[in-house]
């Protein structure tokens, strides 16, 4: 069984940085890819960032594009979205997600209907 737990949120003024973490555990990760997605109140759930978890190529939605990265450490079993330039509109509740095997197409890192498992989310609050 695969468990993701989410860690690292909290209350933050607009221009600073948070570093979440996701721990991952119950399995062997080497075929997964991994993401990450927000969903603020009232909104739908949307994509943030993704990549697979032996590395390579990173996936990012055009909003966060220069301020979020996506990394693991692979012994720590572990995927971090570094955050920095933080805005209001970054407010969300933040949650990881993994895939086993995410196949050849670009288009499944960017949907969350393509991930069988997520965390129970972190709540990110930037203020003004």
């Amino acid at each position: 069984q695969v468990q993701l737990v989410e860690s690292g949120g909290g209350l933050v003024q607009a221009g600073g940085s948070l570093r979440l973490s996701c721990a991952a555990s119950g399995r062997t990760f080497s075929t997964y890819a991994l993401g990450w997605f927000r969903q603020a109140p009232g909104k739908e759930r949307e994509f943030v960032a993704a990549m697979r978890w032996s590395g390579g190529t990173t996936y990012y939605s055009n909003s966060v594009k220069g301020r979020f990265t996506i990394s693991t450490d692979n012994p720590k079993n572990t995927v971090y979205l570094q955050m920095n330039s933080l805005k209001p509109e970054d407010t969300a509740v933040y949650s990881c997600a993994a895939v086993r095997r995410p196949g050849a197409s670009v288009s499944r890192y960017y949907s969350q209907w393509s991930y069988d498992y997520w965390g129970q989310g972190t709540q990110v609050t930037v203020s003004s």
